[in-house]
């Protein structure tokens, strides 16, 4: 009997290791795909709220239709897409080409040779031909010279047909899923066994919930950065309207990276503003060094308020992590991963998280690092045991 119970046992164990392993391989095999509904359900999360507040708008005491709900979801998350290509775009690439084609002789003569002066004492084995200012010229030319885009005009083609298509396919999905919230959970639950499905359709819930409030925080915060260091270097250090902007717009995107992100977008615009008032003249009448001074000091005060009131409001009260927590995850994650595993670190921990504390709320890590799920868990739980 007891030999039997072992091989029913064994069997179980190789049945469910086969089924995922064949989940596996059709994930590799078709991960387009995979990736085109993960897209759509990001897409789906960020419009929630957006159907949410439309669901309150009512004529007569009705509201819209779902599907004219979602259909107008998309339309404004495509629209400010859009408008951000058509718009922003444009100005940070006019700003690196304005940049890499300036004339750096006509730039000679100016408080930069001091810096040059500066780096070949520490460093004598560059020589006296060192020029940091050629150098950052020459690296931006890099990047906009014309060869470099022949060469790879020839996979334009196929890559802006990959592009609709992933486009198409990820809008269509998210119309289905923003107009049914519960659409994704159901899809799941169908595939788990009866047993397992309240537990699952619950930490789906628990993930759909928090995700959504991470990634519309994180456009927040990416919008609010992007504000102030556009609104600082457009009013007090007078780089003009559209140079302003792409360079706020440049650290906005960057400071999506964590810790790293904001640190290079702070080097990056510096750098930029700098090129630009020596080579457009454009930017406060001050010398070089207390103009560096300044716009380093705006794009300071604002990670200053990024770090202080964004992103405790968004890590806190979103994934509802502690600080040291989202370090040491996004450290490992770097390490693993690079700057991907840096970006999709806090969602998969979020992940982890949730599933921890719906299925293995009892063991200890869980009731030590995750207090917070793990008492809310407990306490939906009181009234389902009391009535069994």
């Amino acid at each position: 009997m007891e030999q039997e119970r072992s091989i029913d046992r064994l069997a179980r164990y190789l049945i469910a290791a086969g089924t995922i392993a064949i989940l596996a391989w059709l994930c590799r095999y078709f991960s387009n795909v995979l990736v085109y509904v993960i897209a759509a359900f990001v897409v789906s999360l960020i419009g929630q709220p957006v159907m949410r507040l439309l669901r309150m708008v009512k004529v007569k005491g009705k509201s819209a239709p779902d599907w004219l709900l979602a259909l107008f979801t998309i339309l404004v998350i495509l629209g400010v897409l859009l408008l951000v290509v058509t718009q922003v775009v444009p100005v940070v690439t006019r700003i690196v080409r304005d940049a890499a084609v300036l004339n750096t002789d006509s730039m000679s003569g100016n408080p930069m040779d001091r810096v040059n002066d500066w780096i070949i004492g520490l460093f004598p084995a560059l020589g006296p031909d060192f020029n940091i200012i050629t150098i950052l010229m020459d690296k931006l030319k890099e990047v906009t010279n014309v060869s470099n885009v022949t060469a790879v005009i020839s996979s334009v083609t196929s890559f802006v047909s990959s592009f609709a298509v992933g486009l198409f396919s990820i809008v269509f999905i998210s119309f289905f899923f923003v107009r049914d919230g519960q659409l994704f959970r159901k899809i799941v639950c169908s595939l788990v066994p009866d047993r397992l499905e309240t537990k699952v359709g619950k930490a789906l819930g628990d993930i759909e919930e928090l995700l959504s409030r991470y990634f519309v925080g994180l456009l927040i915060e990416m919008t609010g950065v992007a504000l102030l260091d556009f609104l600082g270097l457009w009013i007090i250090a007078r780089l003009g309207f559209t140079n302003a902007l792409g360079i706020a717009f440049i650290a906005g995107i960057l400071n999506i990276i964590p810790y790293v992100g904001p640190l290079i977008g702070e080097l990056v615009g510096v750098v930029l503003a700098v090129i630009l008032k020596y080579g457009t003249g454009v930017g406060l009448g001050v010398n070089i060094w207390v103009f560096a001074i300044i716009v380093l000091a705006i794009m300071l005060t604002t990670q200053f308020v990024d770090n202080f009131v964004y992103q405790p409001l968004i890590y806190s009260t979103s994934i509802k992590a502690n600080p040291l927590e989202i370090f040491i995850v996004i450290l490992l994650a770097g390490h693993i991963g690079g700057v991907v595993g840096m970006l999709v670190a806090i969602p998969a921990y979020t992940v982890v998280r949730v599933i921890a504390s719906r299925f293995f709320p009892h063991l200890k890590p869980v009731k030590r690092l995750i207090p917070n799920l793990d008492t809310e868990i407990r306490n939906e739980n009181k009234p389902e045991s009391a009535d069994s």
